[in-house]
């Protein structure tokens, strides 16, 4: 008896119409999507709800804690000096060959250290790469 029943169950999932069913996508809601080109404009991204002061006075979405609040932006006179240099554009290994080691500053000079431990390293691995 269960053999006739799996039987009739696989014969159902096997036609086109119930194999069509079952693999449609749904969402949360649980109605399917309807498809067609006005429906577009409905899940393009939703307009902010924040005012324009709270965006410019607010570090939206900083926040990581549960519970809290967004961190306000200071001026920038309260944030550390290294801060802005964070985004400098710093010497590449070949720019710093090309200059005199001895008159290099420490930062440079420790960049090229760095910079040129890493070429080597990665040479003698490619050397030493099975082929």
């Amino acid at each position: 008896m269960a053999m006739n029943h799996v039987r009739s169950v696989r014969s159902i999932l096997c036609t086109k119409d119930a194999v069509t069913v079952a693999c449609q996508r749904t969402f949360a809601t649980g109605k399917a999507k309807k498809g067609g080109k006005g429906g577009a404009a409905a899940d393009g991204p939703k307009a902010s709800s924040l005012s324009k002061e709270v965006k410019a006075s607010t570090v939206v979405g900083g926040n990581i804690l549960k519970e809290g609040t967004d961190p306000k932006i200071l001026p920038d006179s309260e944030y550390p000096d290294w801060l802005w240099h964070l985004l400098d554009k710093r010497p590449a290994l070949s720019e710093l060959r090309r200059k005199d080691i001895g008159t290099l500053p420490y930062e440079d000079l420790k960049r090229y250290v760095k910079l040129d431990n890493r070429a080597r390293i990665k040479e003698n691995n490619s050397l030493k790469a099975k082929n």
